[in-house]
């Protein structure tokens, strides 16, 4: 009898690339109150009147030129991943994306039907780093999800897995064939608005409002995505022995008129041009599937900033996606937690 499985969720994708279907996406994505934050009436607002109208036909454009014959390469590389780790875990797993298809609902009504002893669900959010608009709004939409069809089953949770030794060391795997002497390191992290560092901060008096409050040790730093993202980028330098002054890191794919946390990497790279730097290697560790934000927002666009602006090289590294290192570093540690 199974009594406890595992649901793996990330983000989610149109269902294709035509503006039909990405405006759909996008409603569900932006309306979600943990990603802006809003009112709900004020939400409402700025999604369908300001961005809405003008957004989804770009953003089917981009999606046209990354989406593959399969379909979306991030729903498409999860579901080879979750094929893969199956083979490293005991425990039946599943995948869901947070929008859009295989949804959250219909994989816990698969595994109620399937599983009629199920007792508990170990939930893993595939993302490194706390954010109430990545971890916090899977964990509320699977607890919504589940009261509504089970009331009695357990949800355990992974906690953010930022600086555990089988992600970095997977992640620095990955990064070490890339490295040349004469390359500068930029660690490109999806942004967010200060407000959620904020409002996330169980303390309501250490982030952004200490003086070098991500280097002081605080009970705040459990939600603290700032914090997290310069660990692991300190933690990844170490290993892959970084040399000081040769990287750093930067926030990208930002939204709107609010202050987002800096610096901003399409700004950064204009920086380190003006340094003197030519060659650079561009890393995305806050997504562990390659996707819209890197393929077509780091590969391309990013990339011809650095070009045009005098670049001479530019190097991007593959996501962890399916490789054999992540798969078996992941699941090293689901299997921890398991435990």
């Amino acid at each position: 009898m199974i009594k406890k499985v595992i649901l793996f969720v990330n983000l989610g994708s149109p269902k294709s690339p035509e503006i039909d279907d990405v405006k759909v996406y996008l409603k569900e994505f932006l309306m979600d109150k943990y990603v802006i934050d809003s009112p709900y009436l004020l939400r409402w607002f700025i999604v369908n009147g300001l961005i809405l109208p003008k957004r989804p036909k770009e953003s089917a454009e981009a999606y046209q030129s990354i989406w593959t014959k399969e379909g979306s390469p991030l729903v498409v590389t999860s579901k080879s991943f979750l094929n893969k780790i199956k083979e490293h875990i005991d425990t039946p797993c599943y995948l869901a994306m947070r929008y859009q298809e295989p949804s959250i609902k219909s994989e816990l009504e698969l595994m109620l039907e399937k599983h009629k002893e199920l007792e508990s669900i170990l939930l893993c959010p595939m993302y490194p780093h706390y954010a109430m608009s990545s971890v916090t709004t899977v964990v509320e939409k699977t607890k919504k999800e589940l009261k509504k069809l089970n009331k009695t089953i357990k949800l355990q949770v992974l906690d953010p897995f930022y600086k555990d030794p089988d992600y970095i060391d997977a992640l620095s795997e990955t990064l070490s064939p890339f490295l040349k002497e004469d390359h500068y390191t930029l660690f490109s992290y999806h942004g967010l608005p200060e407000r959620h560092l904020r409002k996330t901060d169980p303390t309501k008096k250490h982030c952004m409002k200490v003086k070098n409050c991500c280097e002081i040790d605080s009970f705040a730093h459990k939600t603290c995505y700032y914090h997290q993202i310069k660990q692991t980028t300190k933690l990844v330098a170490k290993k892959c022995h970084l040399k000081e002054g040769r990287y750093s890191f930067a926030c990208q794919s930002r939204l709107g008129n609010d202050p987002w946390i800096k610096p901003y990497t399409d700004i950064e790279i204009l920086e380190l041009l003006k340094k003197g730097f030519k060659k650079i290697t561009v890393i995305s560790p806050s997504f562990v599937a390659d996707c819209l934000e890197t393929i077509e927002e780091l590969g391309d666009r990013l990339r011809s900033d650095w070009i045009n602006n005098g670049g001479e090289d530019f190097q991007l590294v593959p996501c962890l996606n399916t490789s054999k290192q992540w798969v078996k570093r992941f699941s090293k540690i689901v299997n921890k937690a398991i435990e």
